[in-house]
């Protein structure tokens, strides 16, 4: 092969026959010949492979193509049969070795480098395929640095499973110890570190709690400023948008279970706030935008990882509407990026997925069955996020007893004075003379 015609390429060997392949959005099985990917574009790609395309668990890993007119770059991954591992290799000689021979195999082993999806105005006989850019939009804010922090320090070669999990997300069985184990330990992932029950700064008081429990601006704030790396505030920023994009890329690619819930906690963490959303303004705008684009892939997710046709929405719907609410709180020339990318992505989930994220959708209505007969019909937690209706809060009045409680847990105790012990006697006495009526209250259920 004339070296002039050689380009980047990434070498998958040692797979087994009808084995699961894949380079970024693209998916495959592999024939007999088959022995990497030709015609690499410069930037990030993510090689992933299984033995078998009925396996679940799949190992993958980044690597990244410099741009410039350098001399081609090769990369060689390397199934490991004996651990099913896919491995880097590393010896200089075996680099030197396949270079050198990549004569042999250009053509008939390397397949050339596309990502490709059908045409939406094409038959299904016909073969019409369209390149999707999609690849490079959804990995914008991943850098080498990124992938590092995660995974580890092993450069063009970042590699993960679908098993690999983060700390917080390990399943700890008593009396079994990692050691004890006959399976090689996964890798752990070094994510951002998310508590979504403490979303309020050490010491805080009632008020303050409760303030930050419904806005998670402090929160947002205290991740990007203690736990993300970068130059100034928009790269500490762009550094939680990457990890958002790799999470929802795992998820898409190797069904990893720990991203996923990592992905829908700094979505819950973004979407909770309320302050931050005036003062973060950008990162906002992208964090949309971004969002449109991964959930136009969605249906690409095997096993169900995210039905985006569930009921409900599952997390994702009220968390979005409780931010469109948030949005109407504010004026200024400010929102007006915000509101109109928001009108955007609400768009498309209106039309791919028919979900109504204001409050304009018919809550209560009738139906017409199939013999004609009408009946009312409800939506099932349509309040709920509303906190009406069903969900409202309700004043309950407290009887003697329950009063008496409340004030013994306000601070009674063992050294209570004799006069209090009177007070007791009265209040039982008041108790037990109270009407069966207000018993009867007290054992109802509250929502009725």
């Amino acid at each position: 092969m004339d070296p002039e015609h050689q380009t980047h390429c990434v070498l998958l060997l040692d797979l087994p026959s009808s084995a699961l392949g894949g380079i970024d959005l693209l998916s495959f099985t592999t024939t007999h010949k088959f022995r990497g990917v030709k015609n690499l574009p410069p930037g990030l790609h993510f090689v992933f492979v299984a033995s078998d395309t009925s396996l679940s668990v799949r190992h993958g890993a980044w690597f990244y193509v410099s741009p410039g007119a350098g001399s081609p770059q090769v990369f060689i991954k390397k199934w490991d049969a004996a651990t099913e591992d896919l491995i880097a290799a590393t010896q200089q000689t075996d680099v030197l070795r396949w270079r050198a021979n990549l004569g042999s195999i250009w053509k008939d082993g390397l397949t050339p480098y596309r990502q490709t999806v059908p045409t939406k105005d094409t038959r299904e006989e016909d073969d019409v395929v369209e390149e999707s850019a999609d690849w490079s939009q959804l990995t914008s804010k991943i850098n080498p640095t990124l992938l590092s922090r995660i995974t580890g320090l092993n450069p063009d070669h970042w590699s993960l499973t679908s098993a690999s999990s983060a700390a917080q997300d390990e399943d700890s069985i008593p009396g079994l110890e990692s050691s004890n184990s006959m399976l090689r330990p996964e890798k752990v992932l070094h994510f951002l570190p998310i508590d979504l029950k403490k979303t309020w700064r050490e010491g805080a008081t009632g008020q303050e709690r409760t303030e930050g429990a419904q806005d998670r601006s402090w929160a947002l704030g205290e991740l990007i400023e203690k736990h993300c790396q970068g130059r100034n505030q928009r790269a500490q920023e762009n550094e939680l948008l990457g990890e958002i994009q790799f999470t929802f890329l795992m998820v898409l690619t190797l069904n990893n279970n720990s991203c996923l819930e990592q992905w829908k906690r700094l979505l819950s963490v973004l979407f909770t706030c309320r302050q931050a959303i005036k003062e973060r303004v950008k990162l906002f705008i992208d964090l949309l935008e971004m969002l449109r684009l991964q959930l136009s892939h969605c249906a690409d997710m095997e096993a169900g990882m995210f039905d985006m046709n569930e009921y409900g929405g599952g997390f994702l719907k009220p968390l979005l509407r409780r931010f469109r609410r948030s949005l109407d709180d504010f004026d200024g020339k400010w929102k007006a990026d915000i509101v109109d990318e928001f009108d955007e992505l609400q768009e498309f989930l209106q039309k791919e997925f028919g979900w109504e994220l204001d409050d304009s959708f018919v809550k209560r209505g009738m139906l017409e069955l199939e013999d004609g007969e009408m009946v009312e019909m409800d939506v099932n937690g349509a309040d709920e996020d509303d906190e009406c209706g069903e969900y409202a809060p309700m004043m309950v009045e407290l009887t003697p007893r329950q009063m008496e409680e409340l004030k013994g847990n306000g601070g009674h105790g063992a050294d209570s004075d004799d006069d209090d012990d009177d007070d007791d006697d009265v209040a039982k006495d008041s108790y037990e003379d109270s009407s069966e009526d207000d018993v009867d209250v007290e054992d109802m259920d509250t929502r009725y």
